[in-house]
């Protein structure tokens, strides 16, 4: 409900403000802003959006929690919405939100009303199917090689076969 209260209230606002600022500086002026704010908006949006893409996958790569390039990310997003939407408000909201310290403040807002219940994998009947998450632990990675095993006979007199032309590894031989 209370979601409806800004879509009811920000479209009569910023009504409001184009009449206002309209009677001030002329039509096409206000209509000039208008446009000059939706390019400038994407074209910020853009810049920042790529700096947040680039920040995301360094994350990524050095096995870093990803959480905070993400939330700049959509807020990135949710600015150049805002910027390109027409309206004073709106693009006041946008510009605030392409500033970092803003989004910050924002992000850590935010962090404040919210509560991480589980992360990582689920539990299965036996137990736990994977170790529990430990933000800032580096993975576990298993390199192996494998073998094709032959189809036998009904007695399991199976021959492997290596996929790479090696010998087979002593696990694999009967």
């Amino acid at each position: 409900m209370w979601l409806l209260i800004p879509f009811l209230v920000l479209p009569v606002v910023e009504i409001a403000l184009f009449i206002r600022v309209g009677g001030l500086i002329g039509l096409w002026p206000t209509i000039g802003l208008v446009i000059l704010s939706a390019v400038a908006g994407s074209w910020l949006m853009r810049q920042q959006g790529a700096a947040a893409l680039a920040d995301l996958q360094r994350s990524f790569r050095e096995l870093r929690d990803p959480t905070a390039p993400l939330a700049h990310g959509a807020l990135i997003l949710l600015a150049g919405a805002l910027m390109v939407t027409p309206g004073f408000v709106t693009d006041s909201m946008g510009i605030a939100l392409l500033i970092p310290a803003t989004r910050r403040w924002v992000i850590r807002q935010l962090g404040r009303r919210m509560r991480v219940t589980s992360a990582g994998f689920g539990h299965g009947a036996t137990g736990p199917s994977a170790p529990p998450f430990r933000p800032g632990a580096r993975a576990t990675t298993i390199d192996a090689d494998y073998v094709v095993i032959a189809d036998g006979d009904a007695a399991g007199n199976d021959t492997p076969r290596p996929r790479d032309g090696r010998p087979p590894s002593g696990w694999t031989q009967h």
